[in-house]
């Protein structure tokens, strides 16, 4: 009888269960792999270096790792979120809006920003949501409501965010001109309180004041000009102030801002006045150089354009501006000339009317497709 193999096994048997084994070690694998809840480019402050830069960041149910690059496999770092605390709005960084900040278990914070509202609600949301159910031993589940921590239970932010960016009946945006710049989409404080008063949401301009810094706090309103920001940056119990020089705008606006050139004749900015129909980071190619980088998009109607910036910046100047009126867009399976480090998948080109190529590559391919989609019916509607 042979040495090889059990006396009481033939080689199909064998065979068959050496693939049972190497099943169940593949099931254990499974149950021990984190799973994956989320995944973005964020902007994250450097743990050495005061440096911000945009990374890739990806949210699992017992930790968040962050990449240099969206293609690289081995991360820059690794954040265990069991014991760890999320602070937001992190206000640390008078001159950086939209930060939180995850503080691990060993005293170790981390700062991330958002690029827009909608964006850090959401990854607040889910790092909360992850930390709680490590922490009780259950499997993470989303949940569909966000309460303040700041508020009474009964207030919801968020719910009355939407009614005051309501159309009709929602705090009007003005064209307001203060201190020789003129200020677009925008509102005093003064206003918000008379409108939360008006609508039954506080019973008087003291407990409005309170509500309208809950929203500041939260981010969803934010400050325009040195009045109000010297009152955000006071300290006080309320920050938002009731006075007509202290002006506010919404978060997710069309707000820009527009200075005095040397005769004293408005700097009009057409491009910027347009609604905000879509906004997020996207991976851009480089016209001279060719070279990919991650570059904050937002989109606008009427005119249709659509501005990209330095993320680690913020919106105050973008780096472009695109004319969409006329354009074609198209998914793409490869990018000529592409240098660096390989582009591939979720590719889509805009190729404006006087045929200027931009390469463009989403995340993941539905959020491709709707930017394609977006961009296109604004391409079609828009000015």
């Amino acid at each position: 009888m042979s040495n090889c193999g059990h006396p009481y096994f033939t080689t199909t048997e064998q065979e068959e269960e050496a693939k049972q084994l190497l099943r169940h070690r593949h099931q254990q694998l499974e149950v021990m792999e984190p799973k994956q809840i989320k995944e973005g480019y964020l902007v994250k402050k450097g743990t050495v270096l005061n440096s911000w830069k945009v990374v890739w960041v990806v949210l699992s149910d017992d930790g968040v790792e962050f990449f240099k690059r969206k293609a690289d496999s081995a991360p820059k770092g690794m954040i265990p979120l069991k014991g760890a605390v999320l602070t937001s709005p992190c206000q640390d960084f008078s001159k950086r809006t939209l930060v939180f900040k995850l503080s691990t278990a060993k005293k170790q914070d981390h700062f991330f920003q958002a690029t827009h509202l909608e964006e850090r609600e959401s990854w607040v949301k889910d790092i909360k949501r992850a930390i709680t159910c490590l922490q009780g031993g259950v499997k993470f589940a989303r949940k569909s409501t966000r309460r303040s921590i700041r508020l009474p239970d009964t207030i919801n932010l968020s719910e009355l965010y939407i009614l005051m960016r309501d159309q009709e009946n929602g705090v009007k945006e003005q064209k307001l001109e203060k201190d020789r710049r003129v200020y677009n989409h925008c509102f005093t404080g003064g206003t918000v309180v008379d409108w939360l008063i008006s609508k039954d949401k506080a019973r008087n301009r003291p407990e409005a004041l309170m509500l309208a810094t809950g929203l500041l706090n939260e981010g969803f309103l934010q400050p325009a000009g040195d009045v109000s920001k010297e009152g955000v940056e006071g300290g006080a119990v309320s920050t938002v102030l009731d006075e007509p020089n202290a002006l506010y705008y919404f978060a997710d606006s069309g707000f820009f801002c527009e200075g005095y050139s040397s005769d004293e004749d408005v700097i009009v900015k057409e491009e910027f006045r347009g609604n905000i129909i879509k906004q997020g980071c996207l991976l851009k190619q480089g016209h001279r150089r060719k070279n990919w980088k991650v570059r904050k998009f937002i989109l606008r109607n009427d005119p249709a354009y659509i501005h990209y910036y330095d993320p680690t910046k913020g919106d105050e100047y973008p780096l472009g501006s695109i004319h969409l009126r006329g354009s074609v867009i198209t998914a793409v399976e490869f990018v000529p000339d592409a240098k660096r480090y390989d582009v591939d998948g979720n590719l889509f080109e805009i190729i404006t009317s006087d045929e200027t190529h931009y390469f463009l590559q989403a995340a993941t391919s539905e959020e491709r497709n709707e930017w394609i989609k977006a961009i296109h019916a604004v391409s079609k509607t828009g000015k």
